[in-house]
Parts: C-alpha cells; sequence; structure tokens
C-alpha cells in the first residue's frame, strides 16, 4: 500500500489577525502548518502559535518571492510532498478540504491543482464580473512549481499536468471600503512597478483608457451588474485601481527638491495707487 502523502500549508502573514483563526481552523486536515510572517505587531504570531503552526519571519520581498522563501524552507527543514497555499483572509470549506485530500491520495502525474475561489464583498459572494470560480492553483508538488509576480499579486505555473478540485476557497479580501482603499494604494504601487519593469507606458491616458476598460469588462460584458450593488462598487473601485497604477508609473519625482535655475522669473510686483495710510 502507497503511502499516505504529507501535505503543508504555507501561509504568508503581515499583521493578518482579523480572519487567521478561522483561517487557521478550517487546515486542520493538513499534517502542519508553515507561517511566513514578515515581522507583524498584532496577534499573528500568538494566533499561529495557538494553532501549532511553525513560525518563521522574513522581512517582505514581495508575494512571490515570500512564498518561495516559505517553500523553499520547507525542503530544507520540513521536507514535504504537497504544499497548499492560502492568504490569511482566506478559509478553506469542508468541501474543498475533502477534495483536497481525495487529489493527493492519487494524482497521478498531475503537478498542481487549482480551485474555485469565492470572493465576499460589501454584502454577498460575488458570481459574475469574472469574481468566480477565479480558479486559482494553490495546490501543488514543491519541486514542480514556477512562483511569478503578477501585478500586485502572484501566479503559480505548474511544471507539469494540472488538475481540477471541488470545492469552494472563501476569500474575505476587505473588511470595509477604507480597508479596500487602503489595500487598493498599496497594489497600485506594486502594479506600477510591475508594469514599469516589463517596459509599459503610462500617464493619465493610458489610465483613463485601461480604467474604462476595465470597467466596461466587468459590469457590462462580464455581467458583474447582476451582482446588484456590490457588483457596481467592485467594478468601480478596479477601474479606480487599474487607472493608478498607469499614472503612477509616469508620476516623476513630486517630493524632490527644485531646482532654482529652472524656475520661471517672478512677476514684478504692481505698483500700489493708495498711500501708506490709506485702507479700502
Amino acid at each position: 500500500m502507497e503511502p499516505r502523502k504529507s501535505l503543508t500549508a504555507v501561509i504568508i502573514t503581515l499583521n493578518g489577525e482579523r480572519l487567521f483563526d478561522r483561517c487557521l481552523d478550517s487546515l486542520s486536515f493538513c499534517d502542519r502548518i508553515l507561517v511566513v510572517d514578515s515581522f507583524s505587531t498584532d496577534r499573528t504570531e500568538a494566533i499561529a502559535r495557538a494553532h501549532g503552526a511553525l513560525f518563521i519571519q522574513n522581512p517582505w520581498p514581495g508575494n512571490a518571492r515570500q512564498i518561495r522563501f516559505g517553500v523553499d524552507w520547507l525542503a530544507a527543514n520540513a521536507p514535504t510532498d504537497w504544499v497548499l497555499f492560502l492568504d490569511c483572509d482566506e478559509i478553506c470549506t469542508p468541501e474543498l478540504a475533502a477534495s483536497i485530500r481525495a487529489a493527493i491520495a492519487s494524482p497521478g502525474e498531475v503537478a498542481a491543482f487549482s480551485m474555485p475561489r469565492r470572493t465576499w464583498y460589501f454584502d454577498r459572494f460575488l458570481r459574475h464580473g469574472g469574481s468566480y470560480p477565479d480558479r486559482l492553483f494553490r495546490l501543488f508538488r514543491p519541486e514542480a512549481i514556477r512562483i511569478e509576480n503578477s501585478g500586485a499579486h502572484q501566479r503559480f505555473v505548474p511544471e507539469g499536468p494540472g488538475g481540477a478540485l471541488d470545492g469552494d476557497l472563501l476569500h474575505y479580501t476587505y473588511s470595509s471600503f477604507r480597508n479596500q482603499l487602503d489595500k487598493l494604494n498599496d497594489y497600485a504601487e506594486r502594479g506600477a512597478r510591475d508594469l514599469e519593469s516589463r517596459g509599459k507606458r503610462g500617464g493619465v491616458a493610458a489610465g483613463l483608457a485601461h480604467g474604462l476598460w476595465r470597467f466596461t469588462a466587468m459590469y457590462f460584458i462580464r455581467l458583474g451588474l447582476l451582482d446588484g450593488r456590490a457588483g457596481f462598487l467592485m467594478a468601480a473601485h478596479t477601474a479606480f485601481y487599474t487607472f493608478l497604477k498607469y499614472v503612477r508609473i509616469a508620476e516623476g519625482s513630486w517630493g524632490a527638491p527644485y531646482d532654482a535655475a529652472k524656475l520661471p522669473p517672478a512677476r514684478p510686483a504692481r505698483a500700489s495707487t493708495q498711500g501708506p495710510d490709506q485702507h479700502p
């Protein structure tokens, strides 16, 4: 009889206490959990240790490199047959957990399995606008996966055949509109640097064009309008994020000291017709 395949969940964190306890609860079917933290100052470490997770810290190098750091750490310190990657605001449903265990028990030649992700936004789980099923490769053999940056996030590319799982991964990405705008500001900066590294040109015109197209595609073509207010708000915020990242490529150096030699000449003062003691 073939021995049972080992499964380790990997989670990267930075001040992720909001749903972390529920996230870890949903991973009780895993053999172990590795948390790769970027020096959180909230209760992230305490929650991880309370669940018996392996806890290591590494300065934030970007999504893809931080995940790769965790996978490489496992290879050197706690080898595993399979890795399941989750963010700390995601929850594995019982249906997905059962599908994962069944898949790795008899995987054949499959290098990685994709799973459908269902995102909660505003007042509902989104079903349209390209938000669902949002299949992502998150279960993989550690030696058969390439991890790449994809804008502000990451992409897992299997180096071999792919398979598909049943059951949803639940994603609770934002806690409020303010939280969303804070994240969009960070995402736009990382997205701009990614576009810039690939030689993309930015500016207001490019931002408007890409932003308007993103809204049109999400809300009308992919029927985000069927998600009601949530669909409109998600499309609007996504369009704004798209606009921001293209504008930031060409924003220049706002805070740099000015060059006095390049200043336009000052206007001469207009002569006053009033005496020193006259007031209007």
